[in-house]
């Protein structure tokens, strides 16, 4: 093994230190993209057909014009490189560059998934020591958007980490490094993809992902469909706003809204969360099968503005009191998004003066899903906050 890191760390061609990595990074997702990926619903049993589906349902429920435009294949659509390296997909992918063409046609975008180890999570073939040739192939195919999953190369990692003990650092001086390397690779192309770094949060990753050249990075472990674990990462998010902004967001993971296990109030905190989070909006349900609820959820106007605020600043949490916290979004224009967040497993009244979070009387208070009660001055608000539901509100000075 020591063989493999000294090599490894041979070719690192740049220390993570130095910069710039990338001038065509910072151009691009100017705010968080916004799509839909194969893994939450589908994980390995993902078809070419049902990128199809999923695409097709974008364009006809109304969520590609709603914002919702990048298409990612996540894991377990790779089969084996040939004699010259070159990685073909499996038989569940039979034409990758047809299907580029089939989603960039409706108006859409390709997102595709590897990992910089020798295999992904799913033990596909990883880009390990094919770094260009993969992002040749994925710009020859019309590859708009990269997820880079860590996975073994954390074993290379490890095993560095071992061999070398007086390099305390060397662990994460190799994942920078691994991630400098695609991010060049990309850039070589000529093509503008979005690097997403997905590391799990390792290393404080947001004090670092922009100098990589990362558009966006997973700021912790995965999801699932439950409040539980959807409220520990989302709420998990207060203090990591300023590392984020236009080119370079914070990644709470892909959205769980239609996979059918939270009910509908903790559907509205998970998208309400998201959108003060400045997180990328990413579906992750069978959009051919969405049912008007679901599709309510995900094209409110007001959520996607909040998220998609040109001014790209992420909130955070201004108040918390037992299981209900404040969490406010500066928005262009001066406006504000203010949620006031229930935890708990009963509802509980709210009953507050704007004054109490900073505010003046606004000009203006919309409430994004309906309930609350606005006084006349628009100097307070009262309103039951149901369990792990929130209310949501767009203030305007």
């Amino acid at each position: 093994m020591k063989l493999v890191t000294l090599a490894l760390l041979t070719a690192s061609a740049v220390s993570y230190a130095q910069q710039p990595v990338s001038t065509i990074a910072p151009t691009l997702a100017k705010t968080p993209p916004m799509g839909w990926n194969s893994w939450n619903h589908f994980a390995r049993k993902v078809t070419e057909q049902d990128v199809k589906n999923a695409a097709d349902a974008l364009v006809s429920s109304g969520m590609r014009d709603a914002g919702y435009i990048y298409v990612n294949i996540d894991d377990t659509w790779e089969g084996k490189r040939d004699a010259n390296g070159v990685l073909h997909a499996n038989d569940k992918f039979p034409d990758m560059k047809g299907l580029g063409d089939y989603l960039h046609a409706r108006g859409l975008k390709f997102g595709i998934y590897s990992s910089p180890g020798p295999q992904t999570c799913a033990r596909f073939a990883g880009s390990y020591g094919h770094e260009q040739q993969d992002a040749d192939l994925y710009a020859s195919w019309g590859v708009d958007y990269l997820k880079y999953d860590l996975c073994t190369y954390e074993i290379l990692m490890s095993a560095a980490a071992t061999d070398h003990p007086d390099q305390p650092d060397i662990a994460n001086q190799m994942m920078h490094d691994a991630y400098i390397r695609i991010r060049k690779a990309l850039d070589k192309t000529g093509r503008p993809i979005i690097l997403s770094l997905c590391q799990y949060g390792r290393d404080d990753v947001w004090k670092w992902g922009a100098s990589v050249g990362g558009n966006l990075w997973r700021t912790t472990g995965d999801i699932n469909d439950t409040y539980d674990r959807m409220a520990t990462i989302g709420f998990g998010q207060a203090g990591l706003a300023p590392y984020a902004g236009p080119g370079h967001w914070n990644d709470p993971d892909m959205l769980e809204v239609g996979n059918g296990h939270m009910s509908l109030d903790e559907y509205r905190t998970h998208m309400s969360l998201w959108a003060i989070l400045a997180a990328p909006l990413l579906a992750g349900n069978d959009l051919s099968q969405m049912t008007p609820e679901t599709k309510s959820l995900l094209m409110n106007k007001d959520i996607i503005g909040i998220d998609q605020d040109p001014l790209g600043k992420q909130g955070d949490r201004i108040q918390k009191s037992g299981d209900q916290e404040t969490w406010l979004r500066q928005l262009s224009g001066g406006a504000v998004a203010v949620g006031f967040f229930n935890r708990s497993i009963s509802a509980v009244p709210l009953q507050l003066s704007l004054s109490d979070i900073g505010l003046k009387p606004a000009h203006e208070i919309q409430d994004v899903w309906g309930g609350a009660q606005i006084s006349p001055k628009k100097d307070s608000v009262t309103a039951n906050l149901p369990a792990h539901g929130v209310v949501l509100l767009i203030i305007k000075q």
